[in-house]
């Protein structure tokens, strides 16, 4: 078996590795536009709706409560944090965020999960070589996620908002939830590749310390990409290779 100058790839599950950015985006929509019509009705506050790019700013990569402790934060709306019990229909943190997760069960439900065919094609390809393979995501729906999109056995290794909360990881931008991913593989980041579409995402495979992040940009983003830590960009990864990443790993030797 051929020897690579790399170990591992880490891929982020939603808009890399499975096409559930969108679902996650309209989820929050509905949530937060609920809300702030509760305030136009309560306290006579403008309406502003919950836009694309406060999804990308703002919730984006991030643990669904301090995604919406974030987007209020950035509207100057300060309100219990409640608890991870509260009802969906509460208005505090956990309440928003709560109804949040239960709209975006109902449209998976509804409509089901698709994958990125490349995404997949790669990590069937790094599986075959013997390369390790992983997913990471703050989302505690990623079971259910790789489930809905036929691929739960080609991720056996998943690091999520479950096993997040269990270990007392930090979100991102942090690196602990790849670099614990590296862990359970057996490698060191610095011989490992992170695939990331967010902000705080590719922020946190360089702040783990991985020898190359690879910025996805669905969104548009490649600058922001690059600027927060991605060492390249890619508009998908039909774009990337094995032998590519190898020879990324080998001009670094």
């Amino acid at each position: 078996m051929r020897k690579f100058n790399f170990d591992s790839v880490v891929f982020d599950m939603d808009g890399v590795i499975t096409k559930t950015a969108v679902v996650h985006t309209r989820a929050w929509k509905t949530a937060f536009d609920d809300y702030l019509h509760f305030r136009e009705n309560m306290y006579n506050e403008p309406f502003m709706e919950f836009t694309d790019q406060d999804y990308l700013e703002y919730v984006d990569g991030r643990p669904r409560y301090q995604g919406v402790k974030c987007f209020l934060q950035s509207r100057n709306i300060s309100i219990s944090f409640g608890h991870p019990s509260d009802l969906p229909q509460k208005k505090t943190v956990c309440g928003i965020g709560n109804l949040k997760n239960r709209k975006f069960k109902e449209i998976i439900k509804r409509d089901g999960v698709e994958a990125y065919s490349s995404t997949v094609a790669l990590a069937k390809d790094l599986k075959k070589k013997k390369i390790g393979i992983a997913v990471v995501t703050s989302s505690k729906n990623c079971k259910d996620v790789l489930s809905s999109a036929g691929i739960q056995r080609l991720f056996t290794i998943r690091i999520d908002g479950i096993v997040s909360s269990a270990l007392g990881l930090k979100g991102k931008p942090a690196g602990d939830i790849f670099v614990t991913a590296a862990n359970e593989l057996g490698v060191l980041p610095e011989r490992s590749v992170v695939v990331e579409d967010a902000k705080t995402g590719v922020q946190a495979g360089r702040n783990g310390g991985f020898g190359l992040v690879i910025g996805v940009a669905r969104q548009d983003n490649e600058s922001e990409l690059l600027e927060n830590g991605a060492d390249v960009v890619v508009k998908d990864l039909e774009e990337v290779s094995i032998d590519w990443i190898d020879k990324w790993f080998e001009k670094d030797k």
